[in-house]
Formats: structure tokens, sequence, C-alpha cells
């Protein structure tokens, strides 16, 4: 009776990790340890799974999206009571979304387990600029810009998630105050790149708000982080649309 009691999910293993840290940088390489406690038989574990997961706006609200999936472990028994910690090591993938404003990701590590439900342990987990965009942040700042909001938005821009994250900044100081009213940037970094689309909102009347005759929209790309030239870089293609 156990074991038809676990293949339906009842009384079977589960799993939970443990993650050295709660704050990642897309990129680094993280070691973590998988704890996995048998349940009431043994069971024939097929495969250990890591799943990232966020969630973005589409047309008809929001939806959430696995955007990396990996194997981390083949298969092994766990027995009934047995608790295995299995070491693991993973990659935080580039086009994580930065958790800022809002914006949440999760880790999921399941189970597949042979005619069971599958268990799965979530770890919400903060997300941190790399070093490129740090340096892209700090350009933005510099330029007089602060940070208003950020979003996960349905977009194809850059790459093959059905996402990319948007960052809205406001004009709080410096050389384009009383000219925008805001700058948008959608970016969507690779581990050779980070592909930036801008669009540039004028301040302007209502007729050219409404014929959105206001907002104008360019494309840059760049591969380190030297804050000056990216900084060089933004105030050119700005100030050729403000």
């Amino acid at each position: 009776m156990k074991r038809v009691l676990s293949s339906v999910g009842i009384g079977s293993a589960t799993v939970d990790t443990i993650l050295p840290d709660s704050s990642f940088v897309p990129g680094e390489t993280v070691e973590a340890t998988v704890e996995v406690e048998g349940g009431s038989s043994e069971q024939e574990i097929e495969q250990l799974n890591f799943a990232f997961v966020t969630r973005y706006r589409g047309e008809e609200g929001y939806e959430q999206s696995v955007f990396e999936r990996f194997t981390v472990a083949d298969s092994f028994t766990i027995g009934e009571g047995e608790r295995r910690e299995i070491p693991v090591e993973f990659t935080v993938p580039y086009g994580t979304p930065l958790t800022r404003g809002g914006v949440k990701v999760w880790l999921k590590t399941g189970l597949d387990i042979d005619w069971a439900l599958d268990p799965k342990d979530k770890d919400h987990i903060e997300v941190q600029p790399d070093e490129r965009m740090a340096a892209l942040f700090e350009a933005v700042e510099d330029l007089g810009f602060g940070f208003h909001s950020s979003e996960v938005e349905r977009t194809r821009f850059g790459h093959s998630h059905p996402f990319a994250q948007e960052f809205e900044f406001r004009p709080r100081s410096g050389p384009f105050t009383g000219d925008l009213d805001e700058l948008e940037l959608i970016c969507a970094p690779t581990a050779e790149e980070v592909q930036v689309h801008l669009e540039i909102d004028r301040r302007g009347g209502l007729l050219s708000e409404m014929a959105e005759t206001d907002e104008s929209r360019d494309s840059f790309r760049f591969d380190d982080s030297d804050t000056d030239s990216i900084r060089s870089e933004l105030r050119r293609r700005i100030e050729h649309h403000a």
C-alpha cells in the first residue's frame, strides 16, 4: 500500500535546495546542495531538475515563464526515510531579469519520479546587475536620470525569451531636465554583449502626446563595463532625439 500511495504523490520523496546566498548576478556559477528525503517507500528518482522562473506582463495580464531549465542530477534511488545531500553546480543565465522595482525571480527544484506527482521546492532569489549593467545604470544616473520603475514585458527583443526587462528613468537634474519626461531602456544581455533599446519621451503638449510624436526610439550595443564610453554613447543618442 505504501508503494501505491507514494506512486500518486502521497508520502513520496521531498526536496529542498540550500543556496549559499540569496543574491546572485547573471553569469555567476553557483555551488549549492540539494537535500532529498525519502518518503514512505523506496522510490526511483529519474531526474533532479532546476528551472528559473519569472513573471511578465502580457496582453491579458501577468504570466509565468520558465526561461531556463536544466538537469543537475541523473537517476538514483532514495530509500524509505533516507536523507541524501547532493552537491550541484549551475550558472545563473544571462537575460535573467534583475529584481528591481518589484520584479520577482525564483528557482524551482523538481524531482521527476515515475508515476508520481512532481515534488518541487521554490526559492525566491535576488538578481543584481553584473558589471556591465551596473556601468549602464551609473551612466544613466550621471546624466541626471533617477530610477523610477521596472517591468518585465512580453517581447522578442534581443533573444529567444518571450520577454525583456524595461527600466524607466526620469530626469532629476542635468542637461535633460525640462526637455524629457522619461527615458526607457529595454535591455537584452548575453555573455558577449548588452543590447539596449532606447525610448526617449520628450516633454510636449497634449496633441503631440496623443499623436505619439513626442517619442523617439534608438538602440545600441556595448560589450564592456566602461562607464565613460557608455555615458558618451547615451548622451549622443539622447541629444540626437531631444
